[in-house]
């Protein structure tokens, strides 16, 4: 991959991160933030250019990636005002790793192939610790060939790429591992709330959730701990998991798929969101379940 340029859109929890391996890698020429000052930072901390537009910041690249909160912060990024659409030059590549609809990612993908470019959803799995040991999980939807010119840039933030299909099935891959997510999440706080009247030790409850039990995971090892000591310090914002969640919902319910246990979870972080928890963990989901 000598030579290629790379420009990041998007630098939340996860693009940070990702932005910052992938100039570790000696591929990232520049950065675009909507808040521009905090793509200032990220230039001056690692000598990368900061752009003001998303169209600029394809002009300047070969490959852009974006990693962004929804389906209306992407439509604006890659197709609206000075986007990377009026940036993109024949043969450039998109590579579009947020959570959103995947209707609306299949959309994109046609606008950015009609001007000469390819596109490729590929969101992740994993959380911020994930991206910052390398061994994020990578499910990307688009052609074969793409998929191969994808691989080789993500190489260097995650661990494994897996190409599940075309265009927009990366999203599918993700949102059925995001509705376990979620639902498994509000399990993990049910049964630590439950766990807590019944007046066992924070101590038992971790050892039985994150080293003892049949249903213990990676998750539990890094939810739990949250939990029972109240750090909601952000891994994976609770907004996102609502917002996840509800898109599960509404592509369930185009295909009349009951889905009883995710839309019962979504249930709780449309409260949480409501007791003002957005910006918190996902794991904060726990507040909703105690008693005040």
């Amino acid at each position: 991959m000598a030579g290629v340029r790379v420009g990041l859109a998007g630098l939340g929890v996860m693009g940070w991160r990702i932005a910052r391996n992938l100039r570790d890698a000696g591929l990232l020429v520049g950065v675009y933030n909507r808040t521009f000052d905090k793509a200032l930072k990220f230039s001056r901390d690692y000598g990368v250019e900061a752009f003001r537009t998303p169209g600029e910041l394809a002009r300047a690249s070969d490959v852009v990636i974006t990693m962004l909160s929804d389906d209306e912060a992407v439509r604006s990024v890659i197709a609206g005002g000075d986007s990377v659409l009026s940036g993109l030059r024949p043969g450039s590549l998109v590579i579009d790793m947020s959570t959103i609809s995947p209707s609306v990612s299949i959309e994109l993908a046609s606008m950015v192939r009609s001007r000469g470019g390819d596109m490729v959803d590929a969101p992740v799995i994993g959380t911020s610790v994930a991206v910052e040991r390398k061994e994020l999980v990578v499910l990307v939807g688009g052609s074969e060939d793409a998929f191969n010119r994808a691989r080789d840039i993500l190489q260097h933030t995650a661990k494994t790429i897996i190409h599940v299909g075309p265009n927009g099935y990366g999203l599918y891959a993700k949102l059925i591992n995001n509705a376990l997510l979620g639902s498994y999440v509000v399990a993990l706080a049910e049964v630590v709330q439950l766990g807590r009247a019944f007046g066992l030790s924070d101590s038992v409850i971790l050892d039985v959730l994150t080293k003892l039990s049949s249903a213990r995971s990676p998750t539990s090892e890094l939810k739990v701990p949250k939990m029972l000591s109240g750090d909601y310090s952000v891994q994976f914002a609770l907004k996102h998991m609502r917002k996840d969640l509800d898109i599960v919902n509404r592509e369930a319910s185009m295909r009349g798929v009951p889905i009883p246990i995710a839309s019962l979870a979504l249930q709780f972080y449309r409260m949480a969101e409501k007791m003002g928890l957005s910006e918190e963990d996902f794991a904060a989901v726990l507040k909703v379940l105690i008693r005040r």
